[in-house]
């Protein structure tokens, strides 16, 4: 029998219909950027551990008898003539030795500074890289540097590049977290456009979580409010948009219903990841944490639980290592904060069988000098340490070398660049091939320069 449809409710309904084509193709196209990776990858997902201030290098992993030796003697001219330097810019400059003591551990002897004794229990697990170097000798623009590959501001973070490539292997949970801590040091503040999406899709951006309370603001259901009534309003809303992406053809109108329909999944992924319940008391002791207590212990635990969630890549920042004074007691309480729940990390990652496609990587954004600043050390691009474990990585080794002073290197040196491009290598992607298209340019996470994959740390 035939029905007389109005005028109005024809053109309405069939404009829904279209919007939903418009939407369908959005997101389609949105979810297929770059999913296939150019050749097998060692590791799903990057757990990324910033040390937020540079920690000092020759506190921690890069031990220098001379130094020792010299310590409050002159520093020779040879290694800081037209150098730069930060706060020390032409100040007399004298030798400091290492504060603390180091140890050799693990079967192949890897010497480690005694602050870090739960680490040093993974020396035959990690490959330590103490030839890094960097072109920023201030943290804001050092970070930015670390994180994007370039010195520009508003240029897309590592963890949007890998989404890009890889896309998300969560429905119900950002692709890319941010969790941040702080103690035991001057905390340098860490601006949010440190996880920027810059010129990449807007629903590659990374997704900062409280460390305590509520991980997302308003991720809870509204007093009175049923979720059938929120999925109801959310289902018009991207209708709308739909409409909106038809008219307009703006892909970031799809970013918009993306991130609508993400956040209200979260309104049930969110309270089940941070209930800890499940975990056992032998696990928390573990990580020596309080769940939801904001530290950098409890926030390692959090990063396992998003990696078995499948969240792409997870930063975690502790913002406490800017020793400019006070470097001994200082290092000694920041290295306390982060090194059980680090190795805790790495243990537990480990038993769960989780270890094997995860990179575990642990580093700050420049080293510190060897000559006193005072009771502390300055900024330093010259030289710094970094560690990587997990899938594809060559255990029990350290890759490249510092001079006798740890000031510059001496063999080996690896860019953040080289750092970049090896882990996009371990995910399966060639960084030199791996673009995209803004401003008339190809544009990449390595930059213009060829940089090399450290091949030697990988198994």
């Amino acid at each position: 029998m035939f029905h007389p449809i109005a005028r109005r409710t024809f053109l309405a309904h069939g404009l829904t219909g279209l919007g939903s084509i418009a939407l369908s193709r959005l997101l389609a196209a949105d979810s297929t950027l770059g999913l296939t990776a150019d050749f097998q990858p060692k590791v799903k997902r990057v757990i990324f551990l910033s040390m937020a201030g540079g920690p000092s290098h020759l506190e921690s992993f890069d031990y220098k008898p001379l130094l020792r030796e010299l310590d409050g003697e002159a520093m020779p001219g040879s290694f800081t003539q037209g150098q730069q330097l930060a706060q020390l810019q032409g100040k007399a400059l004298k030798c400091m030795g290492a504060q603390h003591d180091f140890s050799k551990h693990g079967d192949c002897q890897m010497e480690i500074s005694n602050l870090f004794p739960h680490i040093a229990r993974h020396a035959d697990d990690i490959a330590l890289i103490r030839s890094m170097h960097t072109e920023q000798i201030n943290h804001d623009p050092a970070h930015t540097f670390m994180n994007t590959g370039s010195i520009i501001p508003g240029r897309p973070s590592m963890g949007s590049w890998v989404l890009y490539g890889l896309g998300s292997a969560s429905r119900n949970l950002p692709g890319f977290v941010v969790l941040t801590s702080a103690g035991g040091g001057q905390g340098q503040p860490i601006s949010s456009r440190q996880w920027s999406n810059g010129f990449l899709p807007g629903h590659l951006q990374g997704v900062e979580f409280q460390s305590a309370g509520d991980p997302v603001h308003y991720v809870r259901s509204p007093r009175g409010t049923t979720s059938q009534a929120q999925g109801k309003l959310i289902d018009t809303i991207n209708q709308l948009n739909g409409l909106n992406a038809l008219r307009t053809r703006d892909p970031e109108v799809s970013t918009r219903i993306e991130q609508y329909e993400l956040a209200f999944r979260m309104q049930s992924s969110v309270p089940e990841l941070m209930d800890t319940r499940d975990e056992s008391q032998a696990t928390l002791d573990l990580y020596g944490c309080t769940p939801g207590d904001g530290s950098f212990a409890a926030n390692c635990l959090l990063a396992r639980r998003l990696a078995e969630r499948g969240t792409r890549f997870i930063q975690l920042y502790h913002r406490g290592w800017d020793h400019h004074g006070g470097i001994k007691a200082g290092m000694a309480t920041t290295a306390k904060l982060v090194d059980q729940a680090t190795a805790a990390l790495l243990t537990d990652l480990k038993q769960r069988g989780m270890l094997e496609d995860t990179l575990v990587v642990w580093g700050g954004e420049f080293g510190r000098t060897p000559m006193a600043q005072g009771s502390g050390r300055d900024h330093h691009i010259k030289a710094f340490s970094v560690f990587l474990a997990g899938g594809g990585i060559k255990g029990g080794i350290a890759h490249g070398e510092t001079d006798e002073l740890g000031y510059g290197i001496a063999r080996d040196p690896v860019s953040v660049h080289n750092l970049h491009a090896t882990i996009l290598h371990l995910l399966g992607i060639d960084a030199a091939r791996f673009s995209y298209k803004f401003q008339g340019l190809d544009q990449k996470l390595i930059g213009v320069e060829p940089a090399s994959v450290v091949r030697q740390i990988l198994s």
